[in-house]
């Protein structure tokens, strides 16, 4: 079997009562679970970051939300999220993390954002997820989680840039549309880089057969 389920940034602090909600964000839950059984390889990517980012809205005296430069990239400024050890940066209740072979901690640098599974930002550091595929010989990927117009978003466009078949399983995905329209946007982008859309029951029908 050459396929992975990559499991995008399922963690409390984007679930609905967390510092980062994706509205519906805890929705995903058991349709990921369902999916689960379909997969030899399961991979989870989980934000991971040192108190005091830059990205850190209070960093910055910013509003969440508002933008800078940092290292020469625009960076969205977001609130304290995800801090390494903290509850929210631990998986939403209910995810079967059992399942999960591999995980991937991104943005642990404290100067860079990491929204894709696979680099930072900037482009300085990978995080070991393409290793991680290739040397298991995955060539297919089949993406779901949080959100669909940040990190899975660029997971998707660096898996796809990277070679592998890449599929994104939409409704096992939630945005945050911050500024309406993003969430369309980040679906178009992803169709014109060659990302395939599928809903997870015709993706468990077809497994079912298959397998």
């Amino acid at each position: 079997m050459t396929k992975a389920l990559i499991l995008v940034d399922v963690q409390n602090d984007f679930a609905p009562s967390g510092a980062l909600p994706v509205p519906q964000g805890d929705e995903i839950i058991p349709i990921i679970n369902q999916l689960l059984p379909c997969f030899d390889h399961v991979i989870a990517t989980q934000d991971w970051h040192p108190q005091g980012h830059s990205s850190f809205a209070s960093e910055h005296n910013k509003t969440p939300g508002e933008c800078i430069e940092l290292g020469g990239v625009t960076q969205v400024m977001w609130p304290d999220h995800c801090v390494q050890g903290t509850d929210g940066a631990a998986f939403i209740p209910g995810l079967n993390t059992g399942a999960i072979d591999y995980i991937v901690q991104k943005g642990t640098n404290p100067n860079v954002d990491s929204y894709s599974g696979f680099f930072d930002n900037q482009r300085i550091q990978a995080t070991g997820l393409e290793d991680y595929l290739r040397q298991n010989g995955l060539t297919d990927v089949y993406i779901v989680g949080l959100a669909t117009d940040y990190c899975v978003k660029f997971t998707a466009l660096d898996a796809v840039e990277l070679g592998f078949n890449t599929w994104v399983i939409q409704d096992a995905c939630r945005g945050v549309d911050m500024t309406p329209g993003d969430v369309e946007n980040a679906l178009s982008e992803m169709q014109s880089a060659g990302c395939t859309f599928i809903q997870s029951s015709t993706f468990i029908q077809s497994s079912k057969v298959l397998n």
